[in-house]
């Protein structure tokens, strides 16, 4: 990391205030989206509201993410990741409204939090960190994405039905009000490194676009992050649509091999960082899970009734471990290379991720308006995701 390590150990308790402020976060994100059947019902719109609810998170973030680097040197990691609670409180606790404005502008308020989460936690974790185990520890990490998502999934639907859609929205203020209380007990000491003198205007703005020209392994390693992260949403956009249209599954059957995908992503992410840490670079299991997530994308496109119903799941999971389950790895990278600026590499990792979330999804969703063909799209995906793969992947003296 070009600087030194404080601990030999695991960071135990900033792991898991990291953690804990991803999976608050990302549960926030998609309460909306899991409690849509009903917004939907009550305001009498169309559910397109939810993709463009979410559209919208993501695009702020993009912003958010380029430019909480400066913010995160002069007030601190854990002072920032207060911040991105307060921003999912705003937003849960202004879409409680429950007008088509209120969710609008609670979209907003997320996502000027949402996209620091990476580069704090980036910036927290460094420096306690081993190197022997980093990329495990960058890996549990982003569990708190899919669990975060799983959470919201299971919880917020029974809310809805006893209390209606505007409380599961508020209720959920709670307990991210106690971890930013929580937060302030260890701030002090944790945010000793901030720097009350740094310049957040100027120049530093643009300090996570300037490493893009500056390294080569940083914008091989954009181009992979951005491919692979519109990819996984992609799988989760369309397996279901997928499943019930071509293949035959019915809505219970499709959503099963959904969750078998999400499931796979999140108890992937560990093992990948373990196995980066003891045997590959982080650098060749990228490229490496680009060339299987290529794989599986190809027998995605490919499904069709005359498949078992075991092998579909089988390739669910791959593409789950895979196309969800690299974020920990490439994060973990994106702060070896960029050394002393590991918070700007890492909010450049998250506005790239973020940009390829709303750009490739609609892509194909166009794509597939236009053709209704899925082999020809998840082909594309393939070759998309083997490209980055061995753009990511090979070494420099063989390329």
């Amino acid at each position: 990391m070009n600087e030194p390590f404080d601990t030999a150990r695991m960071p135990l308790w900033p792991l898991l205030a990291t953690l804990a402020v991803q999976t608050l976060a990302t549960m926030a994100v998609f309460s909306l989206p899991a409690a849509a059947p009903e917004v939907v019902r009550d305001l009498g719109v169309d559910g397109g509201l939810v993709g463009l609810f979410v559209s919208m998170i993501y695009g702020v973030s993009v912003a958010s993410a380029m430019f909480s680097p400066g913010f995160i040197r002069r007030y601190g990691a854990v002072r920032v990741s207060q911040v991105i609670l307060v921003a999912a409180v705003a937003m849960l606790a202004i879409t409680s409204g429950g007008t088509l404005v209120c969710i609008g502008l609670g979209a907003m308020a997320i996502g000027v939090g949402y996209g620091a989460t990476a580069p704090a936690a980036t910036h927290l974790l460094v420096p306690q960190t081993p190197p022997r185990i980093f990329n495990l520890v960058m890996s549990i990490r982003q569990i708190g994405v899919p669990l975060g998502g799983i959470l919201g999934a299971l919880i917020v639907p029974p809310l809805v039905l006893s209390f209606g859609w505007r409380w599961a929205m508020a209720v959920q203020v709670v307990p991210a009000l106690v971890l930013t209380g929580l937060l302030e007990i260890p701030r002090r000491r944790w945010d000793a490194d901030r720097d009350p003198g740094y310049r957040i205007l100027g120049r530093s703005l643009l300090s996570p676009l300037r490493l893009l020209g500056e390294n080569a392994a940083i914008r091989r390693l954009s181009v992979a992050s951005f491919v692979y992260s519109g990819i996984q949403l992609c799988f989760i956009a369309f397996m279901t649509v997928h499943l019930t249209g071509e293949v035959g599954f019915d809505l219970l059957g499709a959503g099963r091999a959904l969750a078998v995908y999400q499931v796979c992503g999140a108890v992937s992410r560990p093992i990948w960082g373990w196995v980066a840490d003891k045997f590959l670079s982080p650098s060749r299991m990228l490229g490496l899970q680009g060339l299987i997530m290529a794989g599986a994308s190809m027998a995605t496109g490919g499904f069709s009734a005359r498949w078992p119903v075991w092998l579909v799941l089988v390739v669910c999971g791959v593409a789950g471990a895979t196309a969800s389950g690299y974020t920990g790895l490439a994060f973990a990278e994106y702060a070896r290379l960029g050394g002393a600026r590991r918070t700007e590499a890492t909010g450049l990792g998250a506005a790239m991720m973020f940009t390829g979330v709303m750009l490739i999804p609609s892509t194909m969703g166009f794509t597939l308006t236009a053709t209704s063909n899925y082999m020809l799209c998840f082909a594309a995906l393939a070759v998309m995701a083997a490209i980055s793969g061995i753009i990511v992947g090979v070494p420099a003296r063989l390329r």
